[in-house]
């Protein structure tokens, strides 16, 4: 018996530690079933599509090496954000199942490989170890940018920014803070253009030769392409010579230098113009990989010569994908306001706004309207027909009488008539701003200068060519605390048409370059290569 006793108690003892064995794997394998992943909410991309299924390990296998194999810990990425840390040796079953992705990522051999493995299947439990240490937080996968990437994350917050800014207090400026009716959001403007000087950036193709590339008219009613092209060319603040990190893509050709070197007058043939201008393209495109890349969508040129619009037919994705910035901003001939930019007219006789600038207040001007100009295009014929020297107060002249100024008539005049010519933008409209006259724009299809940031209703008149014989009638209707309030503004925004060199904050150079960040700020650019 004392035998039997023995060997019972001895049973017995096998027993409980084979049941104290076992419990805790019950324990784990009930928390397992419970606490686990969810396998239908995991995706896994493979051909054929795999499904996690469980976790095995043969007599001959360790724990470590079935968990950690040569570094690599595999994250399995769960469809609701999360990650779960599983082997790369991890049974897998075909199955129907929606896959689930896998990504390896390297982690540093650990000490106690067994410990480190188990708590990061089961971050619950803690290994029966009573010199436990959690282990180090795992390294997470992360997803390499490019410059790219940041550049149109930077876009992201500027957007984020300005749309935050419409509704918040003005923001300080040392230089000047626009407010006002003048514009269509003077919070928003004022926040996109510090957002603009902080990151926007154009790079300048250097490619081609003067006079037709890198330079243009500055001293006559197309100055606006050469002084552009200068400024640009000259700016270290906005120009980069790493055309990685711009933002767009400057073409430096001038329209008015191709129409003065390679059109031949009077032969009608665009055909010259059209293959310089594609020749240009390609050889951009076959350098470098930008344009291909947006198809032209973050490249721009500047035009102010009538012809602009034309010169990009030559190439389809300069003319329906790229930001085309010209003065003829005809909606009729294809000009589109959320894709192009219109920007003034200035005939810089001198090459310099100098003696240019200012005029009376409002209450010291006498006349009520004033035109001068020849017979250019359709409007002008009609409004000579119906008021030439038909009335004092509307001052309508083909020539001026000989000893009268025409910018001395400007600055007596408290509207000053800007008739579009053959195309629908005129230079009588910065030159009616830079006197303090208050413009009066007579044209069809004609989108303003910084249209999206300014109010022109505000400050000006739009008169439609039908509503040409009621003109003064309409002048008239304006009373006179309205017309105050009218020269006022045109005063106030006059800063942002004035041409200095070099350029100063908010004038015409910034404008235009602002013009094309909001451009900019419309789209994203993809690097699929």
């Amino acid at each position: 018996m004392g035998g039997s006793g023995v060997r019972w108690g001895q049973d017995s003892s096998s027993s409980m530690k084979l049941l104290w064995f076992m419990v805790p794997l019950v324990l784990v394998a009930g928390l397992i079933s419970i606490f686990g992943p969810n396998p239908a909410t995991w995706l896994f991309f493979a051909n054929p599509p795999l499904l996690f299924n469980s976790v095995t390990s043969s007599s001959s296998t360790t724990p470590s090496e079935v968990m950690q194999r040569e570094g690599l810990v595999v994250v399995a990425v769960d469809a609701h954000g999360g990650e779960r840390v599983i082997s790369d040796d991890t049974d897998f079953n075909h199955s129907s199942t929606p896959p689930f992705s896998v990504q390896a990522i390297p982690t540093p051999q650990q000490h106690n490989k067994d410990e480190q493995n188990i708590s990061l299947i089961l971050p619950n439990l803690t290994p029966v170890n009573e010199s436990y240490v959690p282990p180090p937080e795992r390294p997470k996968l992360q997803r390499k940018f490019s410059i790219l990437d940041r550049t149109e994350a930077g876009l992201l917050q500027a957007r984020a920014a300005i749309r935050k800014a419409r509704n918040e207090n003005q923001t300080q400026d040392k230089d000047y803070v626009p407010v006002g009716p003048m514009y269509n959001n003077a919070n928003a403007f004022h926040r996109s253009y510090l957002e603009m000087e902080k990151q926007f950036k154009v790079f300048v193709y250097e490619e081609g030769e003067p006079p037709v590339f890198h330079n243009g008219p500055c001293k006559s009613i197309y100055s606006m392409e050469g002084n552009f092209i200068h400024a640009i060319e000259m700016n270290e603040q906005f120009r980069t010579r790493d055309p990685e990190k711009a933002h767009v893509f400057f073409l430096p050709f001038s329209v008015a230098m191709l129409v003065q070197f390679v059109y031949v007058r009077d032969s009608h043939d665009f055909g010259p113009i059209k293959k310089t201008v594609t020749d240009y393209v390609n050889v951009i495109a076959g350098k470098y990989p930008y344009w291909n890349r947006s198809l032209g969508a973050d490249h721009f040129y500047i035009a102010c010569h009538d012809w602009g619009p034309e010169t990009s037919r030559s190439v389809p994705n300069l003319q329906n994908n790229s930001i085309r910035v010209l003065c003829n901003a005809n909606t009729s001939e294809g000009f589109k306001p959320s894709k192009d930019v219109s920007f003034p007219e200035i005939n810089l006789q001198t090459g310099s706004i100098n003696g240019f600038i200012g005029g009376p207040s409002a209450s010291r001007r006498s006349l009520l309207a004033f035109f001068a100009g020849g017979l250019h295009g359709p409007i002008r014929p009609v409004l000579l027909e119906h008021w030439e020297n038909k009335d004092q107060d509307m001052r309508v002249h083909k020539y001026l009488p000989k000893g009268v100024s025409y910018y001395d008539m400007l600055r007596k005049s408290k509207f000053c008539l800007c008739p579009s010519g053959y195309e629908v933008a005129s230079p009588r409209v910065v030159e009616a701003i830079y006197t303090g006259c208050v413009p009066v724009l007579i044209s069809d299809h004609y989108v303003p200068p910084f249209s999206d940031v300014l109010n022109w209703k505000s400050f000006s008149v739009e008169v439609s060519v039908e509503d040409i014989p009621k003109l003064k009638d309409i002048l008239l209707s304006i009373s006179p605390r309205q017309y105050i309030r009218m020269h006022r503004r045109v005063v106030q925004i006059r800063r942002h048409f004035e041409v200095h060199s070099p350029p100063k904050r908010y004038d015409v150079f910034h404008m235009i370059l602002h013009s094309v960040w909001l451009r900019r700020l419309n789209f994203r650019v993809h690097d699929d290569q």
